[in-house]
């Protein structure tokens, strides 16, 4: 399927990993991992640290240059990642940073937009340092999507965030998302995060799939529904946390 966007043309298609092993010299992060990703599918990846969980992100992003290994991977080539620190470029003004590397006769226009669907209309020509922590995230997502990726790939994006920015920035990513429809990586640490967000949840351990589960859950009430707290209870046991009975 394609969708046209700002004169884009991009071209949904599922992610595919099979038998994906990386190392770290001898040490095995990942070890023989399979795992699909549908069209418009958001699947949270949760995970003990040195799981796993960055590598097989970074595996998919193509930027694990520094680990060796086998296993095949098939993504859009049209993608975008969005890491915990928003990696402005403290020199360049905000829509500058939106649009790094976007090119054609209406990138002004589409980079203006961008921030608009973000909250930031009006602070295209603010430095990144006047921006609160929140706000450069929000910088960040829209450079992301301005290119209208058929797959997002997130690395802990609002880890650095106060607890109630995180939850703005929840509310502000799942309206994105019905919109510009990506398929989406998250890695998290934050398994009430990864329930509120994702479609399907995965746990990985020792570089395996520990758990592959689906979020069938309302967002609007999924705190007050009995199966969000069975769903995370199960995903905390899967992470070593044992709840009480």
């Amino acid at each position: 399927m394609a969708t046209h966007a700002g004169g884009l043309t991009t071209v949904r298609s599922p992610v595919r990993i099979e038998a994906l092993t990386r190392r770290f010299g001898d040490h095995e992060v990942l070890r023989d991992l399979d795992l699909d990703i549908a069209p418009g599918e958001f699947v949270a990846i949760l995970g003990r640290s040195g799981s796993g969980k960055s590598t097989l992100l970074r595996a998919v992003a193509g930027l694990d240059h520094d680990v060796t290994g086998t296993g095949t991977i098939t993504a859009p080539a049209n993608l975008s990642v969005v890491f915990q620190d928003a990696r402005l470029l403290p020199w360049s003004r905000v829509l500058d940073n939106v649009l790094l590397g976007v090119r054609g006769p209406d990138a002004d226009q589409r980079g203006r937009q961008a921030l608009a669907e973000v909250g930031l209309e009006g602070r295209e020509h603010a430095w990144p340092n006047e921006l609160s922590g929140g706000e450069q995230q929000r910088v960040a997502l829209a450079r992301s999507l301005v290119r209208e990726p058929a797959l997002l790939l997130a690395d802990e994006p609002f880890g650095a965030l106060d607890a109630l920015t995180r939850l703005k920035m929840h509310v502000l990513l799942r309206k994105l998302c019905a919109r510009h429809q990506p398929s989406v990586l998250l890695v998290t640490h934050d398994v009430d995060e990864a329930i509120d967000l994702a479609d399907r949840v995965v746990v990985l351990d020792a570089g395996r799939i520990a758990v592959d589960v689906p979020v069938d859950l309302d967002p609007a009430r999924a705190h007050a529904d009995p199966a969000f707290g069975q769903l995370r209870n199960r995903l905390l046991r899967h992470l070593g946390v044992e709840q009480p009975a």
